[in-house]
């Protein structure tokens, strides 16, 4: 693998003589295959190998490595004098080193903690989620929201579930109300999943989940957000479809606009859930439901725009990738509004509420009202688990309601 890259022989030579040669050269391997340009492998390469140095003479063994002696290796380039490693970009030298460090880690040749992973979680918030994923199915982002107010209920009031009264449960609750609505709901859905563990467990008086007092919240008080069709159209417009980052971005706006599709569900296709021959396509939406929707021409031609002449080569299931090295699914649902946002500021539509990709959702709903669909076929298209959820749409209907609206009685 390194031939690829060096054409001195004796440079290839070094290196595969070297401390650890023969990680170098699966580093190498790994760098290319997630779509790192040649001679951008050959900076990473020499930043590893630095690091390898520093660390074989103070008698560190690459199993032994982790975040502390690289941050070790950091302090150290300021005043480097290692024979031919000195007087270099002390940035691109800490990056190629931190890409060996992950590598190592993914490889399982090292163990690093993971950042976003909480370390020593009480027994009972780990037991609560396993029975959230048996139970409810319920996925690990979810249950990573809930965590933060469980382990701040545990730390508070320990892992005694006795200790807890609908007084002080009450009293926790109305403390987040202060950080807005949106945490006080997300907080009280939470405790009162948790209680409902514990009951199920025995070890919690039944009944003490309905002490989570409801926040006041009026059901279709206010009105979707949404774009004109030809704002919608404008929108798809926008992208360049002869760049490789336009076809992707083409295709992931079709589908949030046919479609429906949730800024989660692009997220998460992959290359199998469609399925060619069917013209159909399968969404794991929430709750990990799956549906199969209709891939019509034009969303599916977009598809294949991206797949021939869009989407970089990897070794990877994901459907949509980031368009420059390390090629690489789509880390969050944030990314999918990002490119939604870019394209409502290039296309100069401006945006009516704070979402970007639910947007779109939005948009087709209220088109598919306003031609006549009924509530019913814009539920199974939207994939809502109740026609309740959908009758928000009902009130921008306006034609229709101005058909049944009484005249305001004069005074």
């Amino acid at each position: 693998m390194l031939s690829r890259f060096f054409k001195s022989r004796e440079r290839i030579q070094a290196l595969r003589n070297g401390p650890a040669g023969s990680l170098l050269e699966r580093f190498a391997q790994a760098l290319s295959e997630i779509g790192y340009a040649r001679n951008t492998v050959r900076i990473y390469l020499r930043g590893a190998e630095h690091f390898i140095y520093w660390t074989h003479r103070h008698g560190i063994p690459v199993c032994k490595l982790n975040e502390q002696f690289l941050a070790g290796f950091h302090r150290h380039l300021s005043q480097c004098h290692c024979p031919h490693y000195a007087h270099e970009d002390q940035l691109t030298v800490v990056r190629g080193a931190r890409l060996f460090l992950t590598y190592l880690r993914d490889a399982r040749i090292i163990t690093l903690p993971s950042v976003n992973s909480p370390v020593h979680d009480p027994a009972l918030l780990s037991a609560f989620c396993q029975w959230m994923h048996q139970q409810r199915n319920t996925c690990d982002a979810t249950l990573d929201r809930y965590s933060v107010y469980i382990r701040e209920l545990l730390r508070r009031f320990g892992e005694e579930p006795g200790r807890v009264d609908a007084r002080r449960l009450r009293a926790f609750v109305l403390e987040r109300s202060h950080h807005g609505r949106a945490a006080a709901k997300l907080c009280a859905t939470a405790l009162r999943m948790f209680l409902r563990f514990l009951i199920a467990q025995g070890q919690c008086a039944v009944g003490l989940d309905a002490a989570i007092p409801t926040l006041a919240h009026w059901r279709l008080a206010s009105l979707p957000r949404y774009l004109r069709p030809e704002e919608v159209e404008r929108l798809i417009a926008s992208c360049d479809r002869a760049s490789t980052v336009g076809r992707r971005d083409r295709a992931i706006l079709l589908l949030l606009a046919r479609l429906g599709l949730r800024a989660g569900d692009i997220v998460h296709l992959r290359l199998s859930d469609i399925d060619w021959k069917g013209a159909s396509v399968f969404v794991s939406g929430k709750g990990r439901r799956s549906t199969r929707l209709p891939l019509t021409q034009e969303v599916g031609q977009a598809i294949v725009a991206y797949l021939k002449k869009g989407r970089p080569r990897a070794n990877v299931d994901t459907l949509f990738l980031h368009s420059r090295a390390p090629y690489c699914a789509f880390g969050s649902p944030g990314t999918v509004s990002h490119i939604v946002d870019r394209a409502l500021r290039r296309a100069g539509v401006v945006r009516p509420s704070r979402g970007a990709a639910h947007l779109l959702r939005h948009s087709l709903a209220t088109s598919l009202l306003r031609k006549g669909a009924s509530l019913q076929d814009i539920a199974t298209i939207l994939r809502h688990r109740s026609i309740t959820t959908t009758q928000i749409y009902a009130k921008v209907d306006i034609s229709s309601l101005q058909e049944i609206a009484q005249p305001w009685p004069e005074v």
